[in-house]
């Protein structure tokens, strides 16, 4: 097998990724269990409390009737419509909960008073595909419709996720356009999962090396397809990568490290956007594992990538689109 030679960790960051390494092996078929028993980045409601932020419950019904739970977080006494925010978490399809990685679009719902709905989609392998990109979904749709009671302007609906929730939220943008679905003004994919063939280049150099490594994405992959992973019976919504035709979509911005599995998948899906006349701004933070922003906080290249996507949602979020009542 050729061999690669890899763009090296951020040396800020490789000191934070080195005292996590040890304590998340690669992912297997039998580690899942473990994989979904280790704390992951939630925020309770006492820590939305202390920036003036609430959280309430709601039921979706999703793919094949069944019932979801999401969550409503807004600013505390929020009125009026401002921006929604429709968020996916991540866990590489296999793990992770409505409230995983909601510290990222944190800052979304409290300077821009904006309302944020969470779904807790049903997991790979228990529910391979199509169930999570359905139950996402779903949970757009109900979120369109209940704009009005949730103050959320149906001309300011942004969909965003992380990693796997990344890759969901782009294919819960194609489903919205190829169905007339909800319109959205702009899709925020964070280091995005999107590809289930393992065939690029940053793959192989990173079979070993970060957090989300060769062997835990093909367990991600292999628990949502199963047999169908690297096939032609794929879909484009479980998919992204595959789409051939991304005319239509709403503006993107895209970022990853150029130390992941994950980066040419996603510099190539920012390609194929702008191919399809989409607008897309793509971010490859030198040296950035997958996650960094997460893990380093406070890392130089993480406060600038930070930056660079609460700046991006500022601007989106200052835009609207046609008053269509939340439909295309």
């Amino acid at each position: 097998m050729l061999k690669y030679s890899r763009p090296p960790f951020d040396p800020e960051v490789e000191a934070a990724l080195a005292a996590l390494a040890e304590q998340i092996p690669a992912v297997t078929p039998g580690s899942i269990p473990a994989l979904r028993r280790a704390p992951l980045p939630v925020l309770s409601d006492e820590a939305l409390l202390a920036v003036g932020v609430t959280r309430r419950d709601v039921t979706v019904r999703s793919h094949q009737g069944a019932e979801l739970v999401a969550s409503v977080i807004a600013r505390s006494g929020h009125t009026g419509a401002g921006p929604g925010i429709y968020h996916i978490h991540g866990g590489g399809m296999i793990a992770g909960e409505r409230m995983t990685g909601v510290g990222q679009i944190l800052p979304w719902i409290v300077e821009h008073d904006a309302v944020a709905v969470t779904v807790e989609y049903r997991l790979a392998p228990e529910f391979p595909d199509p169930y999570p990109v359905e139950d996402c979904y779903a949970g757009l749709v109900w979120t369109a419709e209940h704009a009005a009671e949730l103050g959320i302007d149906p001309g300011k609906l942004l969909i965003a996720g992380a990693s796997a929730g990344g890759g969901l939220a782009a294919g819960t943008a194609l489903l919205a356009r190829d169905r007339n679905g909800p319109g959205l003004i702009g899709q925020v994919l964070m280091c995005p999962m999107l590809d289930d063939r393992d065939r690029t280049v940053s793959s192989a150099q990173y079979e070993n090396a970060g957090l989300w490594v060769r062997e835990s994405n093909r367990t991600g992959w292999d628990a949502l397809l199963g047999e169908r992973r690297g096939t032609d019976r794929v879909s484009v919504y479980a998919a992204p990568a595959r789409a051939t035709d991304l005319t239509g979509l709403p503006p993107a911005f895209i970022d990853c490290g150029s130390a992941e599995v994950f980066r040419d998948e996603d510099v190539a899906y920012a390609t194929a956007l702008w191919h399809s006349g989409v607008q897309a701004e793509l971010h490859v933070w030198p040296g950035g594992f997958h996650g960094f922003d997460m893990v380093a906080p406070e890392s130089g290249i993480a406060r600038a990538a930070i930056a660079a996507r609460n700046g991006w949602v500022a601007r989106t979020l200052g835009a609207r689109l046609p008053d269509t009542g939340g439909r295309r």
